[in-house]
């Protein structure tokens, strides 16, 4: 890899079509600018939205795109202007590496969901190049959108703090979710999922896993510590735990129907989804009117959330639960979350995977 004010020709791993069949591609980084920190990539999460773009789900996607937007790595070098870090610190990078800076959120320190934000990978930087992202050798990113991990956090269960961590954090916080005491629901126990039950059971609340079917039941209260179970198909446990809910956090990422989980909701309480889904989602009105309800959504979350998240991970001794591959089982760990046959984060060792030719 290059040196400071050089661009620096590196390997990641691409998708080149929609098959999203991922295999090495050779590309140059930017030079390192003066906001600019050069990463080199230790470890990256793989994220359900990772899927969704290698395949054109949304019909967005352009190649060959590098994916990953769960990255820690360490600083090789600063540029001038960098203040926040040092060379040797282990940091983080997520779903955002750029934001316009002037607008309404920017201002408010949302910049998640500035207009002009700039994805970590599959979108164009201000120099006119396509950003690619974690699963490869390093990274270049402005130091607004670059994290410290705590000292003592593994980078790997770091990882995936950096979207399913702050995805959580973000709207209970933004909400005022985070007093104990309350009671949620967490819809769907994947790599969110499961990070909602152990984030929001370290606030202080009681737990129902919400799943479509019973095979998670001891892994959701024995391993998480959920405090109840509900599979979605039974009505009379269901009905059991109508208006009893202070919100419920929807993490499934496919089409389903509101309104059997809308009816657990006290009045007031709030559904909050989460899954990126490209088909409408249907529900009667006088399931929202009649308990003063509210649907409302919360995308990723801010810098100063993040950094507020790992504090909180860190403090209460949360790690994700991981399954570690190598760049090379890449394919194979695609697939699988397709079946989501994870439990309940893929995280792939970059740092320790052969390396490759330029």
């Amino acid at each position: 890899m290059g040196s400071l004010e050089m661009e620096k020709k590196i390997v990641g791993w691409a998708a080149r079509d929609p098959s999203g069949v991922l295999s090495p591609y050779t590309y140059t980084l930017r030079n390192t600018g003066a906001e600019d920190v050069y990463v080199k990539v230790i470890c990256c999460g793989i994220c359900h939205t990772d899927v969704h773009q290698i395949k054109n789900d949304l019909g967005m996607s352009n190649y060959p795109m590098v994916p990953g937007h769960e990255v820690v790595g360490e600083v090789l070098e600063v540029g001038s202007g960098v203040t926040k870090f040092m060379v040797g610190d282990v940091v983080g990078v997520g779903c955002i590496v750029g934001c316009c800076g002037k607008c309404r959120p920017c201002d408010s320190e949302i910049e998640q969901y500035c207009n002009k934000k700039i994805w970590s990978y599959n979108d164009v930087y201000t120099d006119g190049k396509a950003t690619q992202g974690g699963f490869s050798e390093a990274m270049v990113v402005d130091q607004k959108f670059v994290v410290k991990i705590p000292d003592g956090m593994e980078p790997e269960q770091a990882a995936p703090l950096l979207c399913a961590g702050v995805t959580i954090y973000s709207p209970l916080n933004h909400f005022g979710l985070k007093q104990s005491g309350l009671r949620g629901g967490i819809l769907g126990l994947g790599g969110v999922g499961h990070m909602g039950v152990k984030i929001a059971k370290a606030m202080g609340h009681h737990i129902t896993v919400i799943s479509s079917s019973d095979k998670k039941r001891q892994e959701a209260l024995e391993h998480l510590g959920a405090d109840d179970y509900l599979v979605s198909s039974d009505a009379a446990r269901m009905q059991e735990v109508v208006d009893s809910l202070d919100y419920i956090i929807d993490t499934i990422p496919v089409f389903h129907p509101l309104e059997p989980y809308l009816s657990l909701l006290k009045v007031d309480g709030k559904l909050i989804l989460m899954g990126v889904i490209n088909t409408p989602l249907q529900f009667i009105t006088p399931v929202v009117m009649l308990g003063r309800k509210t649907i409302t959504g919360s995308f990723i979350g801010s810098m100063k959330e993040t950094e507020e998240m790992l504090e909180f991970c860190k403090e209460r001794g949360l790690a994700s639960i991981i399954e570690v591959v190598k760049l090379d089982y890449l394919n194979t760990a695609f697939e699988r979350l397709e079946k989501n046959d994870v439990r309940y984060r893929f995280v792939v060792d970059v740092a320790g995977s052969p390396k490759l030719d330029h």
